[in-house]
């Protein structure tokens, strides 16, 4: 009978119960520097460290003067694993943005087929609109001088600055809810899941595009400060916030259809889309990059639509998504 501490190893080790391999099975894969040992490759010294783990087990059930004795230390790993609340056991996975994405594969018909309005535009009605939408025109000239037709690049720049919004306003409408003592109106869960979806974007794009070192500062600098900027927006004026990801998120539609065409005339090398981007968007196995940025543009647009319904909704007093939900089968309204 096995400890649970080496139990627990063997879990960390295989995917076969420990029972299945003798003694004879452990001195056979023990014959290497690094050989395949309980299912996967390891190292001969943390092979040999199983086989004395489980030798020190079956000298528990013997007499205390056995000479079976284990020496050295424990790995932290095995600690590590034992100690491990039980609801972290589970993974989370990111999920998509878009309701249907798991229903079947993708492919490149059925994101064609996607009716985002490409050239959809809100006009601006007030004057702080009107500064919001100046703002992001203003800060897509530098964009376009400094990377021009570096679309993959491009994108990791864009993303990197997407991803922002969403956490900062979850964040502050966090706060504003437990220093309010109110409930939020479902705002939190999907400001979340937008900033997921965008961090998934990054992701996507840093396994094609790898910029350099100084790109990435770059990058990591214009981040820095547009947290600073935006998250100050936000708690003067949450409405505007969304206004301005709004427009950000029309001049992301727009670039991500410039992407499309520089790869539809040959200029951007159409490579297979990469792992990371045919689980998340449940593409077909054969997807290309092309698919992925008919993907990601389809996001945008998504959170485009959201973030200028939420500027409306907060104009209008009316901020509770649930007051627009609960209105059948007779049950009561919800706030959350």
């Amino acid at each position: 009978m096995l400890t649970p501490s080496t139990q627990s190893l063997l879990l960390r080790h295989a995917s076969r119960p420990a029972a299945t391999y003798s003694a004879a099975c452990l001195r056979q894969a023990i014959g290497g520097t690094q050989t395949r040992a309980f299912g996967i490759k390891t190292t001969l010294r943390v092979q040999e460290y199983i086989s004395k783990a489980i030798k020190n087990d079956q000298a528990k059930e013997k007499p205390a003067h056995s000479d079976m004795q284990v020496t050295g230390p424990k790995p932290v790993v095995d600690t590590i694993f034992a100690s491990m609340p039980p609801e972290l056991r589970v993974p989370m996975f990111p999920e998509p943005i878009r309701d249907g994405i798991k229903d079947h594969k993708w492919g490149t018909n059925d994101l064609e087929a996607l009716d985002i309005g490409v050239t959809k535009h809100r006009i601006p009605d007030r004057i702080s609109d009107k500064i919001a939408l100046w703002a992001v025109k203003s800060a897509r000239r530098p964009t376009d001088i400094f990377f021009r037709n570096k679309y993959l690049h491009r994108s990791v720049m864009l993303e990197v600055v997407a991803a922002v919004p969403g956490m900062v306003g979850a964040l502050i409408r966090h706060i504003r809810s437990l220093q309010g003592m109110r409930h939020d109106g479902g705002w939190i869960g999907h400001l979340l899941h937008e900033a997921e979806n965008e961090r998934m974007h990054l992701m996507t794009w840093m396994e094609i595009g790898k910029p350099v070192l100084w790109e990435r500062a770059l990058i990591a600098t214009v981040q820095t400060g547009f947290f600073a900027v935006f998250s100050l927006l936000y708690m003067v004026s949450p409405r505007t916030a969304h206004r301005v990801v709004g427009y950000l998120e029309e001049e992301a539609v727009t670039s991500y259809t410039h992407f499309i065409k520089e790869i539809d005339a040959g200029r951007i090398e159409n490579v297979p889309a990469p792992d990371v981007a045919i689980a998340y968007w449940n593409l077909e196995p054969n997807s290309t990059l092309r698919d992925v940025v008919l993907a990601v543009r389809a996001d945008e647009a998504l959170h485009r639509d959201t973030n200028h319904h939420f500027s409306d909704r907060i104009e209008a007093r009316r901020e509770s998504l649930f007051e627009d939900l609960d209105h059948s089968d007779g049950k009561p309204k919800i706030k959350y």
